[in-house]
């Protein structure tokens, strides 16, 4: 049950996390010239994110065959 739990507020914190980094990507990509390092460096941190995501949802919610 804490793991759960613990799991939970992990994906949350990770969701908020991408939430940020999907408006400062758009923040930066909005105002004039942008550094393309810092943007490439943004968005691998942002998949990394997701895939972690993915695999914390997996463990939340196994995928039963019926």
């Amino acid at each position: 049950m804490d793991d759960t739990k613990a799991l939970r507020k992990k994906l949350s914190a990770l969701k908020a996390e991408h939430r940020q980094l999907d408006e400062k990507i758009a923040g930066l990509m909005d105002f004039g010239p942008y550094n393309q390092l810092e943007v490439q460096r943004l968005k691998r941190r942002k998949l990394a994110l997701k895939d972690e995501i993915i695999r914390i949802d997996d463990r939340l919610l196994p995928d039963i065959i019926a």
